[in-house]
């Protein structure tokens, strides 16, 4: 038995793992029901664009990072990232109204969309692409964190 595994057990995981944070948790991280879209599912325009703090994010704005950054990583690790990125911008967005909450939440799925599609054609997991993939599950899970916990905030307040 070989102590390396292949790139389909590689991908295989990492899809996995992704889909866990984003769409359905299995149990390898998250307890049921508290996957990224399965909470934005339950907060309102309202709770999504209130600030915690005076000047503080909102979870629109966490939403509209996280769209941001996976763009940014897909771009980069398909080599088409072709523009100095401002990371200021990726914070651009902070209140929502009914339909432009519902536009965010789609435009997350459709991002969402397009990693999957991305780490599923990887064929040949070079240690860039490694990075970019286990960015991704981290950087989502902090941010389906931090989301968390100012829902459970903002819905007290409600």
């Amino acid at each position: 038995m070989s102590d390396k595994i292949t790139n389909e057990q590689f991908t295989k995981q990492i899809l996995a793992s992704v889909r866990e944070a984003f769409e359905k948790p299995d149990g390898v991280f998250l307890d049921r029901g508290t996957s990224l879209f399965e909470t934005l599912a339950g907060i309102s325009c309202e709770q999504a664009s209130r600030p915690l703090l005076d000047g503080g994010t909102t979870i629109a704005g966490h939403v509209f990072h996280t769209c941001f950054y996976l763009q940014v990583t897909i771009d980069y690790l398909e080599d088409r990232l072709n523009r100095k990125i401002d990371w200021k911008d990726s914070w651009i967005i902070s209140t929502r109204n009914n339909s432009e909450w519902s536009e965010l939440r789609g435009q997350l799925e459709r991002e969402y969309a397009t990693v999957i599609a991305y780490l599923s054609g990887v064929t040949d997991w070079t240690d860039l692409r490694i990075l970019g993939a286990l960015g991704i599950l981290a950087h989502t899970a902090y941010h389906l964190g931090a989301i968390r916990q100012m829902a459970t905030l903002v819905a007290r307040e409600s």
